[in-house]
């Protein structure tokens, strides 16, 4: 891998650990040598995200629509900021960017690529790694849901247990790193399943 493309919130949410796992996790990638691919924001976990792999050396690349680009304050010192005009193109170009995910705290945006990209991966449409750093627990209510998903037989186990979560970055992007792609073609869903 040698980007790792970051989806998290525009803003800093409630505990302080949101923006200090933010940070962090921008300068391990950094440390590692892997590229940060995000949004383009200056604010909130995104703007942390990014200051910590600056200011750790890291390339880090924004992508921000030309409508966000003054309500989410693009970030200027960026090694690139592309700017585009869609939200579909910044998922895409984002996405075409980079070789694996890591999902941090957000909301309903963040959520909205976090399910896009685990869709793409169920259709066999990319084979980059997903993983969620469960900082505070934030991600256990929308695991159990996946859970539940399984269970009424809405989602595949196999699909469900190609997130990857853990509540440490360093062992998250180890297990990122470890992870061998699934190359196989979707297979046929079953009535009811996907």
């Amino acid at each position: 891998m040698k980007r790792i493309l970051v989806f998290c919130g525009s803003n800093p949410g409630r505990l302080p650990e949101y923006i200090e796992q933010a940070s962090a996790l921008g300068r391990l990638l950094a440390q590692r040598g892997l590229g940060v691919v995000y949004g383009g924001a200056s604010i909130g976990l995104m703007g942390a995200v990014a200051n910590g792999a600056l200011e750790a050396g890291g390339e880090v690349i924004g992508v921000i629509p030309r409508q966000l680009d003054e309500l989410e304050v693009g970030h200027r010192g960026l090694t690139e900021l592309h700017t585009v005009e869609t939200m579909h193109e910044r998922k895409a170009m984002m996405a075409d960017l980079a070789d694996g995910v890591i999902v941090l705290p957000g909301g309903p945006g963040t959520l909205d690529e976090l399910f896009e990209m685990f869709t793409w991966s169920q259709l066999g449409l990319h084979h980059k790694p997903i993983g969620l750093l469960d900082v505070a627990g934030y991600w256990q209510p929308l695991l159990a849901v996946l859970d539940l998903m399984v269970q009424e037989r809405f989602l595949r186990a196999e699909n469900r247990d190609t997130l990857i979560v853990d509540t440490d970055a360093t062992a998250l992007l180890d297990r990122l790193d470890q992870t061998v792609p699934n190359t196989r073609s979707p297979a046929s869903p079953s009535p009811g399943r996907m």
